[in-house]
């Protein structure tokens, strides 16, 4: 192993959360996303889970996220079988081959230098996907990136560490490289990023959480007047809750009956490109 985890960054070892409840959630019984390699890339690199106490309803939030991410990605690569897909802080997610897009898709997945080597020692090489290992807020990583083609833009758990200046200049960026496309990643409202920076499963991340979050999903069609949302998933609605314990699936019903509640926990925005 060439990158050890200790030589990581407080952001860059954000990783690991969203890592071990992937992999957590491939242990259980009855898993959520059931990708069986986070649990293998976890003890490929010696990550200890036990570090993150994660109750069972983040472990199925981080599973289920992923999971409806990859369906976003899913379908708009099934439409345009010849789109470029970004995995923008794709960390240790094995998600192209959760996908398993369609072969004339290119697959670029992008973090900063030090993640980058740890992915290639931990996964390996992948067949069609690229590595680029660059600092997002650097505008100059899109060069490596095709144009001319629709493209699929996905982020799980970034926005978080990104200042808002950061983010809309990011959306700017992405949206002028494209001539069509989507992008979609799990919203943070104001609510949520107090808590990540107050709840003890996530006192790794407290002092490097730079987002102040947003509460109305529409709020990203003023700051890139060339999005429209296209859909926002709240996780309280979503079929898999049926298979959630009881107290937790009574609770998450009753959560759903209200918007501004369920964009309190966990939700996936999807904007279209151009407007």
């Amino acid at each position: 192993m060439n990158t050890s985890l200790a030589s990581l960054t407080p952001v860059e070892a954000s990783l690991y959360l969203t890592q071990c409840g992937r992999a957590l959630d491939s242990r259980r019984l009855r898993p959520f996303l059931g990708d069986t390699t986070a649990g293998e890339i976890a003890d490929r690199i010696g990550l200890d889970c036990s570090r993150f106490p994660m109750p069972a309803s983040s472990v199925t939030d981080i599973a289920l996220r992923a999971k409806k991410l990859d369906g976003v990605v899913r379908g708009f690569t099934a439409r345009h079988p010849d789109a470029v897909v970004l995995d923008l802080g794709a960390g240790l997610d094995n998600r192209m081959a959760r996908v398993a897009p369609p072969a004339g898709v290119d697959w670029y997945d992008v973090d900063f230098p030090e993640v980058a080597a740890l992915r290639a020692d931990a996964i390996g090489p992948e067949a069609k996907a690229h590595a680029i290992a660059a600092d997002l807020t650097d505008p100059g990583w899109l060069d490596a990136v095709p144009t001319g083609r629709p493209g699929v833009i996905v982020a799980d758990g970034l926005i978080a560490f990104l200042t808002r200046d950061a983010f809309v200049t990011l959306l700017h960026r992405l949206v002028d490289h494209f001539p069509s496309g989507e992008i979609a990643f799990n919203g943070y409202t104001r609510f949520h990023m107090w808590v990540l920076k107050r709840y003890r499963g996530t006192a790794s991340i407290k002092d490097v959480v730079a987002n102040p979050g947003f509460d109305d999903p529409r709020e990203p069609e003023r700051w890139e007047p060339r999005l429209r949302l296209a859909q926002e998933i709240l996780l309280t609605r979503a079929p898999e809750v049926a298979a959630y314990p009881t107290a937790l699936r009574l609770w998450t019903r009753l959560a759903a009956h209200s918007t501004a509640l369920s964009r309190r926990g966990t939700t996936v925005l999807r904007y279209r490109f151009p407007a």
